[in-house]
């Protein structure tokens, strides 16, 4: 319903709490703890299915704006949701199955379940771009930027 690009899961996880007690009822059990494993699965790849289809819509309305005023088309996936095969699967054919596809960023998953790993791969990138933390010379940010061009245009 939102046309923005803002969202909260506040709304969807009452309705999966609903939905699981509506479930509970039906089953004759008095808790969550008590449903069947496949009914909790089930619960469970609804909540998901609709939990990333969330982050579709409004990272389809973001990559918009931001390819129609910087011209990007590159999405970088990271942190520990990036393991999740599923997102990674739905992200790239959000990134492909657009007019101008985009390329889509993402570390191994191995690489993405904890901070410092991330961290890490951070720090690889940052080499293979000639970045480096000797603050002689160099601008110094407070969040680093997604993109450095210097005064010479490389």
């Amino acid at each position: 319903k939102r046309k923005d690009c803002d969202f909260s899961y506040a709304g969807l996880k009452t309705a999966v709490r609903l939905a699981t007690e509506k479930i509970c009822v039906e089953r004759g059990v008095k808790t969550a703890e008590d449903l069947s494993h496949e009914d909790k699965a089930n619960i469970a790849a609804s909540f998901q299915h609709i939990a990333f289809r969330h982050v579709e819509i409004r990272l389809g309305r973001a990559m918009e704006q931001v390819q129609k005023e910087d011209g990007i088309q590159t999405l970088a996936v990271v942190g520990g949701v990036a393991a999740n095969q599923e997102l990674r699967r739905r992200l790239d054919a959000l990134c492909s199955d657009r007019s101008e596809p985009w390329e889509m960023l993402v570390p191994p998953p191995r690489l993405c379940t904890d901070q410092g790993a991330m961290s890490a791969w951070a720090a690889v990138e940052r080499l293979m771009v000639g970045s480096s933390d000797v603050a002689e010379g160099h601008e110094v940010f407070a969040r680093y930027p997604f993109s450095m061009s210097s005064d010479d245009g490389s």
